[in-house]
């Protein structure tokens, strides 16, 4: 096996830290001990550190002087910016892909997404299939800056998603609202397609207002 340069290395650290914050492994408000994560994975400390970095800058991991490094904590008030951005960034990529997308190829796309998220098993699953659908709409939007925008977010988006699958009950997770957005898009309707968008939104705000609240509510139960 030929050896793993430092790019490769720093790539690799990256996912996996961020996927153990997006999937709550690394719970939010904890401590990212770097002599813990160096054991842990078996690396020196200057990739580790770079990957860290890059996971600040992706707004995933915050660092204090005398604390270091931890991951984000959210509250009611960031939920409400983070999905009044993405649901910005959506609405453009949307609109500018029913412009000049190919309607019936993105349906299509977009109803297998639907059936693997209704079949998916695991939080994980719907979390990948439902960014897959909405992603649909940004790689036939043909604005690469609009895509870098939400690129930048997409973690923050996705630790938000990852909360709310994994905080409601699997038989009250799955939502129909998804299934409406392939009729639409096949029927060039733009205005439905929002409008769906927009009460999906909605209603993950509350879910996730009250899903912080019951980890507040737990936390300080458990310092008590």
């Amino acid at each position: 096996m030929p050896p793993i340069d430092r790019t490769s290395l720093v790539d690799q650290l990256y996912d996996r830290i961020k996927n153990n914050i997006i999937n709550l492994t690394y719970p939010m408000g904890s401590k990212l001990n770097v002599n813990d994560l160096q054991t842990h994975y078996g690396v020196s400390s200057t990739p580790l550190r770079e990957a860290i970095t890059r996971l600040q800058a992706e707004g995933l991991v915050t660092y204090e002087n005398n604390v270091g490094a931890k991951v984000i904590s959210l509250e009611p008030k960031d939920v409400d910016d983070i999905h009044g951005l993405v649901l910005t960034l959506h609405k453009m990529a949307v609109t500018l892909a029913m412009e000049i997308g190919d309607h019936e190829q993105m349906a299509d796309k977009i109803d297998g997404y639907v059936k693997a998220y209704k079949a998916a098993t695991t939080a994980e699953g719907e979390v990948q299939n439902i960014a897959d659908l909405i992603g649909t709409f940004y790689r036939h939007c043909g604005n690469t800056r609009l895509d870098t925008n939400m690129h930048m977010i997409q973690g923050q988006q996705l630790l938000l998603r990852f909360l709310f699958y994994t905080y409601l009950k699997p038989n009250e997770r799955k939502q129909d609202d998804y299934a409406g957005i392939a009729k639409a898009v096949r029927a060039g309707d733009t205005d439905t397609i929002l409008k769906i968008l927009t009460e999906i939104y909605r209603k993950a705000t509350i879910v996730l207002h009250e899903a912080l609240a019951s980890r507040n509510d737990s936390n300080t139960s458990k310092k008590i």
